[in-house]
């Protein structure tokens, strides 16, 4: 107990400062929400699907960003400055190819959203918002491949207040371009969008001045940053990352397929999912946050030969998880209504709201403990095996057991969130039985070693 307590203390240092960024970034995504469906239930849902058509994408440089800071903890573990400065060079290459790749991707897909059979209304307002999601790209896969770089260096607090920097001025760009305050054109929906890019855009000049002058980063940074590309930490960026991005394309694909087959229900029920779904975004960012501390100190302690410590690290993390997650889980149940009204003033939009927020409130549980179980599988460098379980979770049980509840049991949009909770708690079993069995054989190898 005592070593599970002081690596619980050590996880939630480094966990605050990435845990409270995040939140930040889910707080401008929330500010959207709630400033958006001031405007009306339709810009709501129509931001709601340019969302998801976007975050289908972005999961492929959140991949990078996994890489980054497993790989950079490795090598921060084993004190090698050097191999930490190779990573970061040739990842930023790979950044902005991703960050501008995605871009021109994204705006190819904007005459194409008919396809996606969603309501005429919600078509005809999404295109423009998300062209401007999409070059905020170009600046934010960079911006954040340093901020992965900086966590796993043990150096997150400068980046978080930048990140949290970024929010502010999100949100009061938000307030003159959306709403058209201070003599600032209305641009409701498109302000929004031009809101976010340019506040990304400013977060990576200021992150890139912070990495180049920083003192406490000098040792790891290139000596020279135009050279050749190293082949092998690209490989090794991919071997960690692509696996990684498998992993995010098929949870954030259930959450996808979802919300275009909650549009079949019309825009009050679209509408309700970008609630439900930015309120659980929200909530997720705490286990989240806890779980790139562990995946960074499991890193560490991989890559420092002290494997035996990986044990407390993981459990103590879960324990951590399960109080939080169980805290939120009680708040909605009991705040449902009152959460919802916060968005809306439509009163079939709060109830339909209301209703998805008490089966979120069913699986923030079992969604903190799979994301502690895979993050601390990254730092092991495990990744192919837990894509395949989340496949097997979201794919071939979450979405048909959604789809029975929805349509052919008539739950509606609830239905398909239920199969979604399904999904997850399926997942959080087979990814912590997982996680047990990769404990022992490197605890198990570690104690050979130390025989030998």
């Amino acid at each position: 107990m005592p070593s599970l307590l002081r690596q619980n203390k050590i996880t939630l240092a480094l966990a605050l400062p990435i845990m409270v960024g995040h939140v930040g970034q889910m707080l401008l995504g929330l500010a959207d929400t709630v400033m958006i469906g001031r405007v009306g239930t339709t810009e709501l849902a129509a931001a709601a699907f340019a969302n998801v058509i976007f975050n289908t994408f972005f999961v492929a440089a959140i991949g990078l960003f996994v890489a980054v800071s497993v790989n950079t903890a490795h090598a921060h573990g084993a004190k090698q400055d050097q191999e930490a400065a190779e990573i970061l060079r040739n990842s930023m290459f790979i950044a902005l190819l991703i960050g501008l790749s995605l871009a021109l991707i994204l705006c190819a897909l904007k005459p194409l959203l008919d396809i996606f059979k969603q309501p005429q209304s919600v078509t005809i307002l999404a295109p423009k918002y998300l062209f401007w999601l999409a070059i905020s790209l170009i600046p934010a896969v960079p911006a954040l491949t340093v901020k992965s770089f900086c966590e796993a260096k043990n150096q997150p607090w400068t980046v978080f207040w930048i990140m949290l920097s970024g929010v502010a001025l999100n949100i009061a760009l938000n307030y003159l371009l959306i709403f058209g305050n201070l003599g600032f054109p209305r641009l409701e929906l498109v302000g929004a969008g031009v809101a976010t890019f340019i506040s990304r855009g400013a977060v990576l000049l200021f992150i890139s001045y912070y990495l180049i002058k920083s003192k406490k980063l000098a040792s790891s940074l290139p000596k020279k940053w135009i050279a050749r590309l190293n082949k092998e930490k690209i490989t090794s960026l991919f071997k960690v990352g692509s696996p990684t991005a498998g992993q995010l394309t098929v949870a954030f694909g259930s959450f996808s397929i979802t919300a275009l087959l909650i549009g079949q229900f019309g825009n009050t029920a679209l509408a309700a999912h970008q609630i439900a779904l930015n309120c659980t975004a929200l909530i997720f960012m705490f286990p989240l946050g806890i779980g790139m501390a562990v995946s960074i100190r499991v890193g560490h302690s991989i890559g420092g030969k002290e494997a035996k410590i990986c044990h407390p690290i993981t459990w103590g993390a879960h324990i951590i998880s399960f109080l939080i997650t169980g805290f939120f889980a009680i708040s909605l149940i009991l705040f449902s209504p009152a959460i919802a009204r916060g968005f809306s003033a439509d009163r079939n939009l709060v109830e339909l709201s209301a209703s998805l927020l008490k089966i979120v409130a069913l699986f923030l549980i079992f969604d903190g403990a799979q994301v502690i179980s895979i993050s601390a599988l990254r730092g092991l460098r495990d990744v192919i095996v837990p894509t395949v379980l989340i496949f097997f979770s979201y794919w071939i049980f979450a979405i048909p057991f959604g789809i029975l509840f929805a349509f052919k049991l008539d739950f509606g949009a609830g239905g398909l969130w239920i199969g979604l909770a399904s999904g997850l708690a399926l997942g959080a079993l087979l990814l912590t039985a997982r996680l047990l069995q990769q404990l022992v054989k490197h605890v198990g190898h570690a104690n050979e070693s130390t025989y030998k």
